[in-house]
């Protein structure tokens, strides 16, 4: 053994980390338990729901419901990585979790979240096809396409993972070991290694910051596009392209605004960070079903045709 590797190991003395949570009031936690335990119902029935219309209506041949039904299923994952450890610990006292689990943490929500930043740019990149490139859509948008580019969300989503782990996991732990958050993240992290992190915390946001700010980037563009582009559709075509990418831009905006403000910025906490935290971990992924079935008339007239079926079926024992 290395006379580094020792120093490491005598350093790391941390086996677990304590989580301050949302509250210090056990009545606000009781309440918060509940309500989470309620809205991560929705994001698993509302995300379910879309992923069985996908596959009982035979969907996959169309690109958009293809990517549609990855997004739900991200958006379950990303959720579960936080969620389910969220709510127990809202009702007990001491929420603690082992150093190891923190490290999955952390992988799970960048892996889940940067996968799912990515399917957004495949979406928006199979909508501008569909709306400004018509004739050629099939042929763009092939199958064995499909499959490159859903590969390359998920590798994208790994890289950009395992970059975040391997940045904080060589860190030095020697205590405290108190992370004033409701799970593991990067930057709550960084807060109690016992070394100078400013290289490291530097390294971070421009990993995290440049994914979601150039991310943003790229759909906005991507989007004023396809809006430019609708001038020379019929009123039809408008209406039926607007509904498809008001949906989008709406998901769009409502994930990226907190995680641009999360990770485009030093490495400092501030005490808004666990709400914004909330909202892209819990709100967005419930969001999501709704904004796609309420807000986007081909999806919600594809479960109604699926779903309208599968009753009258059953009605006559088929």
């Amino acid at each position: 053994m290395t006379s580094w590797t020792y120093s490491m190991e005598k350093a790391n003395n941390v086996t677990e980390f304590i989580f301050w949570g949302l509250s210090q009031n056990p009545q606000v936690e009781a309440v918060c338990s509940l309500v989470f335990s309620f809205l991560y119902t929705v994001i698993l029935l509302g995300n379910s729901l879309i992923m069985l219309t996908v596959c009982l209506g035979h969907l996959f041949k169309s690109p958009m419901y293809f990517f549609l039904f990855f997004l739900s299923f991200t958006d379950i994952c990303f959720s579960s990585v936080t969620a389910p450890k969220m709510i127990i610990d809202l009702l007990v006292k001491t929420k603690t979790i082992s150093f190891g689990g923190c490290m999955m943490q952390v992988f799970g929500v960048h892996f889940f979240g940067g996968t799912e930043i990515f399917i957004l740019i495949v979406m928006a990149y199979d909508r501008y096809v569909a709306i400004c490139k018509p004739l050629h859509y099939m042929t763009i948008m092939d199958r064995q396409k499909c499959n490159k580019m859903l590969l390359g969300t998920w590798v994208g989503g790994f890289l950009h993972s395992i970059i975040q782990v391997a940045l904080v996991v060589q860190l030095p732990f020697c205590g405290p070991n108190e992370i004033d958050h409701y799970f593991c993240d990067v930057h709550p992290v960084l807060k109690l290694a016992c070394t100078d992190t400013y290289v490291v915390g530097a390294v971070v946001t421009a990993n995290s910051g440049t994914l979601a700010l150039v991310s943003f980037v790229i759909l906005l563009i991507s989007y004023t596009a396809i809006l430019v582009s609708l001038r020379k559709q019929s009123a039809e075509g408008r209406r039926k392209a607007l509904s498809t990418c008001g949906s989008h831009i709406a998901v769009v905006i409502i994930f990226f605004v907190p995680c641009t403000f999360m990770y485009m910025r030093p490495d400092t906490t501030f005490s808004e960070d666990k709400m914004v935290a909330v909202f892209y971990t819990i709100i967005t992924p419930m969001l999501n079903p709704l904004i796609y079935t309420l807000r986007n008339a081909e999806v919600k007239n594809a479960m109604k045709k699926l779903w309208s079926r599968k009753v009258f079926w059953d009605a006559n024992g088929k």
